[in-house]
């Protein structure tokens, strides 16, 4: 079967490599001009254990399996991650009553090794924290998101498949049993698949609505938060990554993250933006200080400084509950040979091998 795949981010490319392991033709296609540029060059690089999604739900099932597969993918490709652990951090007792229920939710979603710690446990592992309660997350890491994508194209490219740069895909048509896809940019053109995956992330509603027989009402509406980083000069004060109580947004805070060099950063915070602008404003610096402050008062001043912000795909706004990943195949909506994902956001970089598992299933099927 040839497969056409719009978008390669860490998503698009895993399901790329899915398909190509089964034997199938592939090709994936990217508006830009080069692979991950987008969602997957913007995030934490954290690989989340599943503790914070509903039972049953599409995220906390790909959650946990995509965390065991992609430490198992990491081993046996070199690509370089850690696990270095997390903690969830209470600062009074409403926030100790949340973290024991995220440690319940974990549990009920079959994540591992879950432990709560008094504050004095949690500062045996960490000195420099404050807290009440802690959750102690060993199962959470961070891995170089850029090392794991190359690695996902390798094995694609070594099972005959294709990544076609600065190609984007500007409609989807039937014609004959197989799938018409116009390509735009500099050689436009038509070629026929088999398949489609459309992983094209922020332009996925976009190419849906673009998509032959699909049903209008089933395109989602885009809404897009954008979250920002500060870096912090100085030795680094942590060993493991940090995260407050979940928000009331939706958020899950200002959390302390850690690259593989050993280096500090903090974020994202939840800013909705109606369009694509990755300007860190410093002034947004006030709120993180006090946000960290609360686990780590030692925090100095002046230590923080703008480093990056990404953007996230969402499907609900403001005030809304957060919702899935969404995958949408022929049991869906009723077309055969195509899959839509829409909403893929944290945690879909843990999640990416296992999602690319179930899309794969969804065409062989």
């Amino acid at each position: 079967m040839e497969v056409l795949v719009v978008g390669a981010g860490v998503v698009g490319l895993a399901i790329g490599r899915a398909l190509a392991l089964r034997g199938h033709a592939i090709v994936v296609a990217e508006a830009e001009e080069a692979f991950g540029t987008g969602v997957s060059a913007r995030s934490s690089e954290v690989i989340h254990a599943g503790m914070y999604y509903p039972s049953g739900s599409e995220r906390a099932h790909h959650c946990v399996a995509g965390s065991h597969r992609l430490y198992n993918f990491c081993a046996s490709h070199g690509v370089p991650h850690r696990a270095c652990g997390k903690l969830i951090v209470a600062s009074d007792d409403a926030e100790a009553e949340t973290i024991a229920a995220i440690r319940r939710q974990g549990e009920a979603n079959g994540v591992a090794g879950l432990e709560l710690l008094d504050g004095d446990a949690a500062r045996r592992l960490e000195p420099n924290l404050t807290c009440t309660v802690a959750l102690h997350s060993p199962r959470t890491g961070i891995v170089d998101s850029h090392a794991l994508m190359l690695a996902l194209l390798g094995e694609i490219e070594d099972h005959g498949g294709a990544l076609a740069l600065r190609t984007p895909v500007e409609g989807l048509t039937q014609r004959d049993g197989q799938w018409q896809a116009a390509f735009g940019g500099a050689e436009p053109g038509t070629m026929a698949f088999d398949a489609v995956v459309n992983a094209a992330s922020f332009g996925a509603p976009a190419l849906a609505a673009r998509t032959e027989g699909y049903p209008a009402e089933r395109v989602p509406r885009l809404r897009l938060a954008r979250g920002n980083y500060f870096g912090c000069t100085g030795k680094p004060a942590f060993s493991r990554l940090i995260y407050p109580a979940p928000r009331i947004d939706g958020g899950l805070g200002i959390h302390l993250t850690l690259d593989l060099a050993g280096r500090t950063r903090f974020g994202p915070d939840v800013e909705w933006v109606d369009g694509f602008d990755y300007r860190v404003d410093p002034r947004r610096a006030e709120a993180f200080y006090g946000a960290i402050r609360r686990y780590w008062p030692g925090l100095p001043d002046g230590a923080l400084y703008p480093d990056y912000a990404g953007l996230r795909p969402k499907l609900t706004g403001p005030g809304e509950p957060a919702a899935d990943f969404r995958i949408d195949g022929p049991a869906e909506h009723g077309l055969p040979g195509i899959v839509h994902l829409f909403g893929i956001e944290s945690p879909g970089l843990t999640s990416s091998l296992s999602l690319a598992e179930a899309v794969a299933d969804r065409l062989d099927a």
